[in-house]
């Protein structure tokens, strides 16, 4: 399948997968991108720019495949080495760079000058026209029912999508929720070049987390998801566990009164013990609604291609006969 992404990114298939804490190493972005997708390794997941050169070198070894890197920028008190993160991914020989959290423009003219693409993730018409006029080259536009940080104007992808094809110059693809090759066809109809998935890919074989996290997306179905700091306007999907349910007891205690330091117990420094470690119980992990929709753990080309298949099959053939 052809479009404006995958000719601007040089893949095969018009799927993207995200950027995912303690989750998108070398194994899954090779993965994906030998599956003919985009594979991407999550920059700040690695804890120095020396350790994202490392990764980013050990990806070049698994595949010959484009591939990008995630680059989250966060409101921090102690801000990661960010030019050192930039030095790194322009050294390393990545093309593909995938931007979130606050606005990259004050990277853009290094990755510009070293000829790399820029995507940058936006929940909001206004946030996808920034992009564009910083220079990004395209834009995923999440929706509200994407795992993680859905921003705070819950735009679901049916309205996002068109809003975002009326404004936008630039290509976009669709975010969150996204798990089939029906919904492929449907963000394509609705504008979008192409998607982008995380919740998804955290359920395939190669995905290098415990196997209880692969579970817990399989037990879970679309109402299992819980938003958390939305009084903090740090709004976050999360899958429900023990640890979020008091989470959500105590923020409706709390109320507007809550502060960030109440809440820390619950969300800062969990993933590694969650992804690695299997402890499910331990805090609060992102995880979209898309997870009533998963029943399987899949290869990343096995998913990819039973998506491309049911694509194909509902463009040529439902849609084909219903023009008719």
């Amino acid at each position: 399948m052809k479009t404006k992404i995958t000719e601007l990114f040089n893949i095969e298939h018009p799927i993207i997968q995200g950027g995912m804490h303690y989750v998108g190493y070398a194994e899954l972005a090779s993965a994906v991108s030998n599956a003919g997708g985009l594979g991407i390794i999550t920059g700040l997941t690695q804890r120095s720019p020396e350790d994202l050169a490392a990764e980013i070198k050990k990806c070049h070894g698994m595949t010959d495949k484009p591939f990008g890197v995630n680059l989250t920028i966060l409101p921090m008190v102690n801000s990661p080495d960010y030019p050192g993160y930039v030095k790194a991914i322009i050294e390393g020989g990545v093309k593909i760079v995938e931007t979130a959290g606050r606005s990259p423009e004050q990277f853009m003219p290094a990755l510009k000058e070293a000829g790399i693409k820029v995507i940058h993730k936006c929940t909001s018409v206004r946030h996808a026209l920034k992009a564009e006029k910083i220079g990004c080259d395209a834009v995923s536009a999440d929706g509200f029912e994407c795992g993680g940080h859905p921003g705070e104007d819950d735009i679901p992808n049916f309205i996002l999508l068109p809003r975002v094809l009326e404004e936008l110059n630039i290509p976009f693809v669709a975010s969150g929720g996204i798990g089939t090759g029906s919904q492929l066809v449907a963000s394509l109809a609705l504008g979008a070049e192409g998607i982008n998935m995380g919740t998804r890919f955290l359920a395939t074989k190669e995905a290098p987390v415990h196997q209880n996290v692969k579970q817990a997306i399989l037990d879970a179905s679309e109402l299992d998801t819980r938003l958390i700091m939305r009084n903090l306007t740090n709004t976050e999907r999360v899958l429900r566990n023990s640890a979020v349910d008091e989470l959500v007891e105590l923020e409706k205690e709390k109320g507007e009164d809550i502060t960030f330091e109440e809440v820390a117990p619950f969300v800062v420094s969990k993933y590694r013990d969650i992804m690695k470690n299997g402890n499910m119980d331990a805090g609060a992990w992102s995880c979209g609604m898309v997870a009533g929709l998963i029943h399987d753990i899949p290869t990343c080309k096995e998913l990819i291609d039973r998506m491309m298949k049911e694509a194909h099959a509902i463009i040529h053939d439902r849609l084909t006969k219903l023009a008719d």
